[in-house]
């Protein structure tokens, strides 16, 4: 019995349409949607799209259509999706309202209308725009400087969303890059907070971040030596940039300094401080300031001298360390590791 009446709705429906494609065209009705009168429709998806078509009270039949399918016939509804109903006024509109309008939704749409003289027939196209969405986008990376580095951002949306790319700090300026973006040797000053931005003017861009850390060997950018009197405290300064945050060690020609009675040593992260209580005479002379990571290590000399002896105590040399103090480094960081 199913398939008996499942064959016969399939023969009224063929019957039906085979009639209506049977009708002229030519003569189109007035097809408007909310705005203006137009052959096209665009719409965003999720919302409400009304299409519309006028009808005067010399019709005898009128239908709605879709690609082969009908729709309504008359005020019979033929489809079985629940979104899909009739707006009428009194007997001159006849329009198709489809809610929460989807992109399959999206095709020819057609109007057709019977009287006693002639058939007439209006087709609107609906358009379904998507709104720009990121759906894949690189993880936060940590690379070494100078390593080759592609950054991936994708994104769905109906028009194609255009893809940008800006680099927050310092200045947030666009970057050459759409799906894909290179950066090739990257530097440390290429660190930081990358946006990809995804807009196709349907609604507001989607955006979505991607934090990039570059590691690079130590520089030591400033240090402080002291003048300072016998019996008093001298204080000398080193401090360094690097990623990851350097380990400090201070040195009296090769002897390693540590903490005691006489020697305090301060780390703040990227600065070290080393005080010297109640300074003697043996106390003067130079110091040895290191810092060192992962990716390599960087020295300073600094100066304790008693005062009156004309040095520059801001002067300060960084020169590539020596071969005992880079062994001795790179010993300390592999055992720590």
């Amino acid at each position: 019995m199913l398939l008996g009446r499942r064959s016969c709705w399939r023969q009224l429906q063929a019957s039906f349409f085979r009639l209506l494609c049977l009708l002229p065209t030519g003569f189109p009705v007035r097809s408007v949607d909310m705005q203006r009168t137009t052959d096209n429709i665009t719409i965003r998806q999720g919302d409400t799209a009304v299409i519309r078509c006028y009808v005067d009270d010399k019709v005898s039949r009128v239908a709605w259509l879709n690609r082969s399918n009908i729709i309504f016939a008359g005020s019979d509804k033929w489809s079985l999706d629940p979104r899909v109903d009739l707006v009428t006024k009194g007997q001159l509109e006849y329009s198709l309202r489809i809610q929460k309008v989807d992109v399959f939704d999206e095709g020819s749409y057609t109007c057709s209308i019977q009287t006693k003289q002639q058939a007439k027939t209006s087709q609107v196209y609906l358009i379904v725009q998507v709104p720009a969405s990121i759906y894949k986008v690189s993880e936060d990376i940590i690379v070494n400087e100078g390593s080759n580095v592609t950054l991936t951002c994708f994104a769905s949306g109906r028009p194609e969303p255009a893809i940008t790319w800006r680099l927050l700090n310092p200045s947030a300026d666009p970057l050459d890059g759409d799906e894909y973006l290179d950066i090739i040797g990257i530097m440390r000053n290429q660190a930081g907070r990358y946006e990809c931005k995804a807009s196709n003017d349907v609604a507001m861009p989607d955006v979505k971040y991607v934090n990039v850390v570059v590691n690079y060997p130590p520089t030591i950018k400033k240090t402080q030596s002291s003048e300072t009197q016998v019996g008093r405290m001298g204080t000398l300064q080193c401090e360094a940039t690097a990623v990851p945050t350097p380990e400090f060690e201070w040195y009296r020609d090769e002897k390693r300094l540590s903490n005691s009675q006489s020697i305090n040593i301060q780390i703040l992260g990227t600065t070290t401080i080393l005080m010297i209580a109640n300074v003697t005479d043996e106390d003067y002379g130079n110091y040895t300031c290191v810092a060192s990571n992962r990716l390599g290590v960087q020295n300073a000399s600094l100066f304790l001298y008693r005062p009156g002896t004309g040095r520059d105590i801001n002067g300060s040399s960084c020169v590539s360390a020596p071969v005992w103090l880079l062994l001795s480094c790179i010993a300390g960081l592999f055992f720590k590791s």
